[in-house]
């Protein structure tokens, strides 16, 4: 019999990284989805040297869903008693006014925010029903709860998550499944490099002048809310830098 599994999407760096390491080292067996093998690959290999984890990695993207029904069904008998699932999986494209914004950057943000994290909760689901409940984790931004200049599909898809994150907190609740979101504000991850295509330079202005969150605070807020009683769930948690109040002001030195 295994440890408690965790499935985490986007496992390769940023949160997803964070979580990985701080669930190995309480002891749990991961699932590791992502796009990057060499990534999944190096997290492996930490959590393994680090903590002696049992990991499974599976190179996947969370818009294909295909790839997602494949991965699901070719788990074995041990692997599907997942106790975990923390959809992570997620980005930004540009930052242009509504006018100027181009239709494949909004299409890559609706097909990985939220229809990724559906295909890999409607297919994990049925499996955490089966083992008589279970933990999803659904990671959205400040951007679901508030809107900022710029930011107009981005901040939709991630209110998509805020949504669906209280909807299928109702719906699961009689198996009973616990359903958890965490909101971080600004963390310096790949998040801004991933927005401006690859523009390290415009990325890295985006974190200048304040103490922006990392990747790790947001993992702790995590494993808080996974580590409550069973009689306990946290609905939401909003976790922002000191410097940010809110989501379109930043106090710069």
């Amino acid at each position: 019999m295994r440890n408690k599994i965790a499935w985490i999407t986007g496992a390769g760096s940023g949160i997803g990284k964070a979580c990985a390491l701080i669930l190995a080292k309480n002891g749990y067996s991961l699932i590791l989805t992502g796009r990057r093998k060499h990534h999944l690959e190096e997290v492996q290999a930490q959590v393994a040297t680090e903590f002696g984890t049992e990991c499974l990695i599976k190179v996947m993207d969370v818009r294909n869903r295909d790839e997602v029904q494949k991965v699901t069904s070719e788990l074995d008998a041990d692997w599907r008693n997942i106790n975990v699932l923390i959809n992570n999986a997620g980005l930004a494209m540009g930052l242009s006014s509504f006018e100027n914004g181009d239709l494949d950057h909004w299409d890559t943000m609706i097909d990985t925010n939220i229809k990724g994290l559906l295909y890999v909760s409607r297919l994990v689901v049925p499996l955490m029903i089966e083992a008589g409940g279970g933990h999803i984790v659904n990671v959205g931004s400040i951007a679901g709860k508030e809107i900022y200049a710029n930011g107009n599909v981005y901040c939709a898809t991630k209110h998509a998550v805020d949504a669906l994150n209280r909807s299928m907190r109702l719906d699961l609740s009689k198996f009973p499944i616990k359903v958890s979101a965490v909101h971080p504000g600004a963390v310096e991850t790949e998040f801004s490099i991933v927005r401006f295509e690859g523009d390290e330079e415009k990325a890295k202005k985006v974190y200048e002048g304040f103490e922006n969150l990392v990747a790790m605070d947001v993992a702790e807020a995590v494993w808080f809310m996974l580590n409550r009683p069973a009689h306990v769930n946290i609905n939401e948690l909003t976790i922002m830098p000191t410097a940010q109040p809110m989501a379109g002001v930043i106090h710069r030195k």
